[in-house]
């Protein structure tokens, strides 16, 4: 699993950094998602997939083997 995001579409919900900790903060000064890890742990996949699901601009990008989920 590869994550990628889209930081320009960020409106700063938090909810990534709510389902995913390990793999999403928060800009302090503007709260726009930062990238902690590229490559999560497979442990973490549904906790990212959760994050790009609940996120409501849609800015975060995750690409499982074979194609992008």
């Amino acid at each position: 699993m590869r994550v990628s995001l889209l930081p320009e579409h960020c409106v700063g919900a938090g909810h990534c950094v709510l389902s995913a900790p390990e793999v999403f903060d928060q800009h302090e000064d503007d709260g726009i998602v930062l990238l902690l890890d590229t490559t999560p742990d497979a442990h973490l996949a549904d906790a990212v997939h959760e994050a790009a699901d609940l996120c409501p601009a849609r800015a975060i990008l995750v690409d499982a083997p074979g194609g992008t989920a």
